[in-house]
């Protein structure tokens, strides 16, 4: 629990830091465009939080090193594996010129360090077919690279509104370590708990005001740290942990990123990799936030732009719970797994045909009824 304290601390202080001297550092970190298709926010805000998150991190670091040397020395490593993903993601927060291949191909660099130094590989997934890839080094490798470079592209992908991808990281990580404490394994578990502590301190200044953005760095690093955490659980823990079960736990990003590349290849047949506007939480937004009805101040857009977010943590929760409860059960989960795609698309396709349930609009305000007769413009 001390790492968890010490991280949330450092990130806390570093992340206000960053806040606070914003004008001095604006023309590098601030992201000034509001009007791309992803873009949500009032006013330009620093997309730079991935330092304070790092920062924590390393504090924990900086303590195991004086309690515990093993310990410290894993975390140590893992965190070495994941500069380049994050020095990609951060070059781009302040450059706006690393292309989105660029950034896999540098997480995909992460992960093969991480093979080659924590021996961090995917030996058993529990899906036909795939076993017998993984039987062989380089395919375990290749399949464990995929994986690495596909969840931290999906968390990525949530990054939209304040508070929703870094809470969701954080659940995610909260069930990381109570299986890994669980299973008696204190280095998965201690790692989770400095992950919790270092993205709540970022969290404070992110939601609801949105002070500042998780960023590419941010995004992209804790996307690698969640996925290399679930790998090192299992291969740590043959035979205990089912192989789904980190996949239950991350399905919502992964499953928006499948699905997003379905859409538009296959739907609206533009390129996978074209940003729009429909993603679920976009969709959450504008159609069931009403986004377009009422006050259009900063304030307001801000307002609508942060409950946007617990409607997704709530789907969030729709697999975790499950996964938690039947973490070592491999055919609960990969029910569980299949009951969630098909609440994701009906979810979807209702609301997309502006059909959302009932339930999705409690407490959202309403456009505004004109008396017969009454002129004025809405």
């Amino acid at each position: 629990m001390i790492s968890l304290l010490v991280a949330f601390a450092i990130s806390l202080c570093a992340t206000l830091l960053v806040v606070r001297s914003s004008k001095v550092h604006a023309r590098l970190s601030m992201d000034s465009d509001v009007s791309g298709p992803q873009k949500f926010h009032a006013h330009p805000v620093p997309r730079v939080g991935g330092l304070g998150i790092v920062a924590g991190l390393i504090a924990a670091e900086v303590l195991a090193w004086n309690v515990d040397r093993a310990l410290a020395r894993s975390a140590g490593l893992l965190l070495l594996c994941g500069v380049p993903a994050f020095a990609a993601g951060l070059i781009e927060d302040l450059t706006k010129r690393i292309s989105p291949r660029a950034r896999l191909l540098a997480t995909a660099a992460s992960a093969l360090l991480a093979v080659w130094l924590l021996d961090a590989s995917i030996r058993h997934t529990a899906i036909p077919g795939l076993d017998w890839v993984t039987s062989w080094a380089v395919g375990s490798a290749i399949l464990t690279v995929f994986a690495v470079a596909g969840i931290a592209n999906s968390v990525n992908i949530i990054d939209g509104f304040n508070g929703l991808a870094s809470m969701c990281v954080i659940l995610m990580l909260a069930a990381l370590a109570y299986v890994a404490f669980q299973c008696g394994d204190l280095l998965i578990g201690n790692l989770a708990l400095a992950g919790i502590g270092a993205v709540l301190g970022f969290f404070i200044w992110n939601f609801p005001a949105g002070l500042i953005f998780l960023g590419d760095g941010g995004a992209y690093f804790l996307g690698f740290f969640f996925a290399e955490l679930s790998i090192l659980l299992l291969h740590r823990n043959p035979g205990s942990v089912s192989p789904l079960f980190p996949l239950l736990v991350c399905i919502y990003p992964v499953f928006e990123t499948l699905f997003s590349i379905y859409r538009r290849k296959f739907l609206r047949a533009v390129p996978p990799s074209m940003p729009d506007g429909i993603h679920l939480h976009s969709l959450i937004y504008r159609r069931v936030m009403r986004w377009a009805v009422g006050e259009r101040s900063a304030k307001a857009l801000t307002r609508r732009n942060s409950m946007t977010s617990p409607y997704l943590w709530l789907l969030c929760m729709f697999s975790i719970v499950p996964a938690v409860l039947f973490w070592s059960n491999t055919t609960m989960l990969a029910i569980c797994l299949g009951l969630f795609a098909v609440s994701y698309v009906v979810l979807y396709w209702r609301i997309v045909r502006f059909k959302s349930p009932r339930w999705l609009r409690m407490g959202v305000p309403r456009a505004p009824v004109i008396p017969e007769g009454d002129n004025r413009r809405t």
